[in-house]
C-alpha cells in the first residue's frame, strides 16, 4: 500500500511539473519575455518530450533497445499529414481536423510497430534493435521514392520517377513529391495541443506501468526465464509495449510535422532516432521524468546559446557530463537517498513533537 502511494505521489508531481512548466511558458510568452525562434521551438519540445518519453517505455521499462524510433516518427508525421490534406474539405475546423489527424498518424504507426514486433519480440537478443534500425532506413528510402496525388477521383500513388506518373486530373493536387516530401502543410499544430498530448502520454505509460501488464513486462526486462517460468506470455506484454510506444511516436511524429510547412524524410533519419536514444539515456532508463527534463534542456540549450556561439559546445559538454552523473552515478544516488532519509526522519521529529506539545 505505501509503496503505490509513493508511486501516485511521483506520478503526480511529473504532470504537476509538466503543468506547471505549461503554465509558465505562457506567462513568459504574454509578457513577451520568450524570443519568436524560441517560441517556434515549442511545439519541436512537445514531440521531443512524446517521443521520449515513449522509447522510453521500450528500452528501460520493457528493456529492448531500438535504434530506429524516428522511422515510426516518419510514418506517424507522413500519414497524419496526408490525412489533414485530405480531410480539409470534409473537416474545416482545424483543431477537430488536427486531433483525427494524431490518432490517424498514432494508428499508422502503431501498425507498423505491431507488424515489425510479431516476428521480432519472439526472438532473444539484441534483434529489435537491428531491425529497427533497417525499418528507420527502409522507410526513409520508401518515402523518397513515393508520389502521391489527391484529385476528385481521390488518392494517387505512384513509386515511378516523378510525380507526372501520378496522371493526375486538371486541379489535381500532389501531396507527396518523392525526395521533396510534402509542402504547403496546414500549420494546425499548437502549443496548447502539445502539452494536451503530453499529458495524455504520460496518462497511457504511467498507468501502463503501475497496472499489472506493466510489472510483466518489467518482470520480464529483469528475469525473462523466471517470468516465463511463471507464466507470463513474452510476445503479448513486449508486444503491448513496443506498440504503445510506436503509436505514440507516430502521434509525436505528426505533431511535429504540422509545425513545418514542408517535410522531408531526411528529417526522420539515423541522426533524430540516436538524438531521441540520447534524451533517454541522459534522463535516466526508465525515468519517465528525466527524459522530460533531458528533452526539454537539449532541445532549449542550443538555441539559448546561440549568443555564445564560441562557449556554447562547451557549455553543452559540461551540461552533459552533469546529467549523466546526476541519473546515473550510484554514489550519487545513494547520497540524495541518504538526504532524503534524513529529511524524513526530521519531519517525522518534528511532527512528533508538536503532537506531545499538543496533547500536553
Amino acid at each position: 500500500m505505501i509503496t503505490m502511494k509513493k508511486t501516485t505521489r511521483n506520478n503526480l508531481f511529473t504532470y504537476a511539473l509538466v503543468i506547471a512548466a505549461f503554465i509558465i511558458v505562457q506567462l513568459l510568452i504574454k509578457t513577451g519575455n520568450i524570443s519568436s525562434s524560441l517560441q517556434g521551438q515549442l511545439v519541436p519540445i512537445c514531440a521531443y518530450v512524446v517521443m521520449a518519453v515513449s522509447l522510453n517505455l521500450t528500452v528501460g521499462i520493457l528493456g529492448e533497445l531500438s535504434l530506429g524510433h524516428a522511422g515510426f516518427m516518419s510514418v506517424g508525421a507522413f500519414a497524419g499529414v496526408v490525412a489533414a490534406i485530405c480531410l480539409e474539405p470534409i473537416i474545416p475546423m482545424t483543431l477537430l481536423r488536427l486531433v483525427v489527424s494524431l490518432v490517424i498518424g498514432a494508428i499508422c504507426a502503431g501498425i507498423a510497430g505491431f507488424l515489425i514486433g510479431i516476428p521480432v519480440l519472439r526472438l532473444k537478443g539484441d534483434y529489435l534493435a537491428i531491425v529497427t534500425l533497417a525499418f528507420g532506413e527502409i522507410i526513409k528510402n520508401v518515402i523518397n521514392i513515393l508520389y502521391m496525388g489527391l484529385d476528385n477521383e481521390g488518392l494517387h500513388v505512384s513509386f515511378m520517377g516523378d510525380s507526372n506518373a501520378l496522371n493526375l486530373a486538371e486541379g489535381g493536387r500532389v501531396i507527396i513529391d518523392g525526395p521533396l516530401g510534402i509542402t504547403g502543410i496546414p500549420k494546425l499544430s499548437t502549443f496548447t495541443v502539445g502539452f494536451v498530448l503530453i499529458l495524455i502520454t504520460l496518462f497511457i505509460v504511467l498507468n501502463l506501468i503501475d497496472s499489472r501488464s506493466g510489472r510483466a513486462i518489467m518482470a520480464l526486462r529483469d528475469n525473462r526465464i523466471a517470468a516465463e517460468s511463471v507464466g507470463i506470455p513474452v510476445t503479448k506484454y513486449k508486444l503491448m509495449a513496443f506498440v504503445t510506444s510506436a503509436a505514440l511516436a507516430g502521434a509525436a511524429g505528426t505533431l511535429f510535422a504540422m509545425n513545418f510547412s514542408t517535410i522531408t524524410a531526411a528529417k526522420f533519419g539515423f541522426n533524430t532516432s540516436i538524438l531521441i536514444l540520447v534524451f533517454v539515456v541522459l534522463g535516466g532508463l526508465g525515468n519517465i521524468r528525466g527524459s522530460i527534463i533531458a528533452a526539454v534542456v537539449l532541445t532549449v540549450l542550443p538555441e539559448m546559446l546561440r549568443e555564445f556561439s564560441t562557449y556554447r559546445m562547451l557549455a553543452y559538454a559540461i551540461l552533459l557530463i552533469v546529467m549523466m552523473v546526476a541519473t546515473n552515478n550510484v554514489a550519487f544516488k545513494s547520497y540524495l537517498g541518504g538526504l532524503k532519509e534524513r529529511l524524513l526522519i526530521l519531519n517525522f521529529r518534528k511532527g512528533k513533537r508538536g503532537t506531545e506539545n499538543g496533547q500536553s
